[in-house]
């Protein structure tokens, strides 16, 4: 693709190519520009996309190209996988060792906590996960703790710039970064260094962006900063994006960085694909005539040379659960049989149903069950998340970081050692007073007169036992280390004796991930492997090759297509779903959330409605339609008044439909109770369970609450609601 050098913006809508048009750009950069590969850098958002553009580059040009994180040969990777490499070069310079952690959502929470606690600040007065949410914000928007409590309003934003500053220490206590660290130091990194920065513009004379308006205000400056905006410098940064598919501002994404790209560069060159190669007419037509109602937006529409296809159907469904056997109805209705009774037309894979909040899920689960459907969820449970997973991992970075406490505090009594929340709290008090990680005053155990000898003894013995591991990481490799880690921790007998074989399951399976990582990646590394399952996201651990129904938000759905694509719950007050505060610039990312949505059908979308809905543990009350139907064009659509006068609720669960082809049951897991789900009690509200154990009247639940962490819960007497 030849359009010359210097900025160029591509707006490439839905299903117009643009990965093709980011391949081809490099390739022919390489080929036909004679670009040294190792002056290029490419970004993306997902490590499956950065996978598929480097295999779709060598395969263009024929030629094998270096590993990901080779010193040679191109770099191609998400923002956060290239920042992290960035600063494992330079930490140091930051005041962090190359070595550092990476704390996801749950690692947050667990820091917060306990500065939440060390400050005595009550959950009631401020929750751990509304302070993540406001600190995370601030740092999408490069303010720092003074920034943040410079403008502080109000008495609780105080409180909050508090815990932001003293967040922001523990981290640096714990050699630690949270997502927004992994951007925001590489601009720190830059501003203090010019010599880094230097080396970078240097090395680096191309840049390319995969979605770019899902790019961040700190993303955004940092691709600045790299590429330059004098004219002195290379500012060959070649962009591709379509500002109708900004749905991340939640998380701070900056539709201003795609619809001001040509204030920023005026002289940038702009290109429009405007070809969608995926959608029938009917589909484009109908998303197109709903997005159009968005005034923050650049000009184009999409056309296809394909058939028009069937008209977008609209379904009304009576309520919430007859919204859902209306989706099965459907989907059945999709598979045509020959005379021996085996279904030519359709497989499950085909079908995808999206909703706006994962709590939807439940009703289309519990039909898919009722029914036999097998189904798979994008967005529920991760498997390293997973709590047997979460503690092999702990123990790894603790091994690979000795100064991580939050993942020492969580394996220092597991197994179970005898040492409690109290002694515990006397070994942190010891660290604080001596200035000491929690790891380095563990090993000085013997010192601490608050504990009595047998407990002076048990402490001393976790530290031994790390600290072997930390000895031997350089003389075994990174599968024998792991292997022999979990061996010794006695993880695996323990799962046996409470017949957890599931469990076991998942941590063998756990190694064998590690032994793939070490046979695909020469000098594999604890914390190589940790940096890859830290940056895993939802769309990596998508299996798209099982034959299932695909299950997810729409906001999950981004990037993908399937041939039939159902849209649940458009009503009023779910979809769109507003806040009271910038309603406008709400409701128009809910629009754009909708054409995404819309877009990813290939060949049938159906649109389908509740007249009433039971929400948030509440009675059903009635619904009203969502304005996105109303906006639809009805010359390409189809009204399919489905609804009952009054929709009864089911019998108990039959066996499954004979009618539908049998296949084996790849649904992630079975019954209303299952790690992912979350729940509600009355007494430590909102959680997610972990895991389950048990089964009848001995089932035990883990529950990660959002304000008081993790807690044992017998579920007959736990009055848990499903929500």
């Amino acid at each position: 693709m030849d359009c010359g050098d210097g900025p160029i913006l591509i707006l490439a809508g839905a299903g117009s190519g643009k990965t093709r048009v980011l391949t081809h750009r490099i390739a022919y950069l390489i080929e036909h520009h004679k670009v040294a590969p190792e002056t290029i850098l490419a970004v993306t958002f997902t490590n499956k996309a950065s996978q598929e553009m480097r295999e779709r580059v060598s395969q263009l040009l024929r030629l094998p190209l270096a590993p990901p994180h080779s010193s040679k040969g191109l770099w191609i990777g998400t923002f956060h996988s290239i920042c992290t490499r960035i600063l494992r070069a330079d930490a140091e310079r930051l005041g962090f060792s190359r070595q550092f952690s990476i704390y996801d959502s749950e690692d947050q929470m667990a820091l917060l906590r306990r500065v939440l606690e060390e400050m005595q600040i009550p959950g009631e007065q401020l929750a751990p996960a509304y302070a993540r949410y406001c600190i995370s914000r601030a740092k999408n928007g490069l303010r720092s703790a003074q920034d943040y409590a410079s403008t502080a309003t109000l008495p609780k934003h105080e409180i909050i710039a508090q815990v932001y500053e003293r967040y922001q220490r523990k981290l640096a206590e714990n050699n630690a970064m949270d997502f927004d660290d992994l951007l925001l130091y590489p601009l720190e990194l830059f501003r203090r260094y010019p010599e880094v920065l230097a080396h970078y513009q240097n090395r680096f004379n191309n840049f390319l962006v995969d979605e770019f308006q899902d790019t961040n205000r700190v993303q955004y400056y940092w691709l600045k900063a790299l590429a330059g905006s004098s004219r002195g410098c290379s500012r060959n940064l070649f962009v591709v994006g379509d500002d109708d598919q900004s749905i991340y501002r939640w998380r701070g994404a900056d539709l201003r960085n795609i619809l001001e790209f040509e204030a920023d560069y005026p002289d940038c060159k702009i290109f429009r694909l405007e070809q969608n190669y995926r959608s029938t007419r009917n589909i484009l037509e109908a998303a197109h005539s709903v997005i159009v109602n968005n005034k923050m937006r650049m000009e184009k529409k999409l056309w296809t040379e394909r058939e028009a296809g069937e008209r977008v159907q609209v379904l009304a469904a009576a309520s919430g659960y007859h919204e859902a056997q209306i989706v099965f109805d459907k989907i059945s209705s999709e598979f045509s049989y020959n005379g021996d009774g085996r279904n030519y037309s359709r497989s499950f894979r085909d079908f995808a149903v999206l909703y706006r909040t994962n709590v939807q899920s439940r009703l289309l689960e519990e039909v898919f069950r009722r029914h036999g459907i097998p189904y798979t969820i994008v967005g529920g449970l991760r498997f390293y998340e997973r709590k047997e997973v979460k503690d092999i991992l702990a123990y790894l970075r603790v091994v690979a970081n000795p100064a991580d406490s939050v993942s020492l505090l969580r394996i220092i009594n597991y197994p179970l050692r005898g040492i409690g929340d109290v002694t515990i709290k006397k070994m942190e008090q010891y660290a604080r007073e001596q200035k000491l990680t929690l790891f380095e005053a563990l090993g000085r155990a013997s010192a601490v007169g608050a504990l009595s000898a047998s407990l002076r003894e048990k402490v001393a013995a976790v530290h031994a036992f790390i600290n072997k591991y930390v000895n031997l990481k350089s003389a075994l490799s990174l599968p024998e280390l792991c292997n022999a880690l979990v061996d010794e921790t006695g993880i695996i007998p323990l799962l046996k004796k409470e017949a957890a074989q599931e469990r076991i399951d998942n941590i063998r399976e756990l190694l064998d991930a590690i032994g793939a990582f070490a046979r695909e990646t020469p000098g594999a590394t604890i914390e190589g492997f940790l940096e890859l399952v830290a940056l895993i996201t939802d769309y990596d651990q998508w299996d798209d090759k099982g034959n299932a129904v695909t299950l997810m938000t729409l906001h999950s759905a981004k990037g993908l297509e399937f041939p039939v694509v159902f849209i649940t719950g458009l009503e009023e007050g779910l979809f769109p779903l507003l806040r009271q505060e910038d309603a406008d610039s709400d409701l128009e990312e809910e629009r754009r959330l909708f054409y995404v949505g819309a877009t990813r059908a290939k060949e049938k979308l159906y649109l389908a409605y509740a007249c009433e809905r039971a929400r948030f543990g509440n009675e059903a009350s009635a619904a009203l339609p969502s304005r996105f139907l109303e906006e639809l064009a009805s010359d390409f659509i189809e009204q399919a008044h489905v609804r009952r006068a009054r929709f009864q609720e089911p019998e108990p669960m039959p066996e499954p439909d004979t009618i539908m082809p049998v296949y084996e049951d790849e649904s992630q897991e079975v019954g209303m109770i299952r790690a992912g789900r979350w729940v509600l009690h009355h007494s430590f509200g909102r959680g997610r369970i972990l895991s389950v154990e048990g089964k009848g009247e001995k089932m035990k639940v883990t529950v990660d609450f959002e304000d008081l962490g993790q807690k044992k819960i017998v579920v007959k007497y736990g009055n848990l609601r499903l929500i």
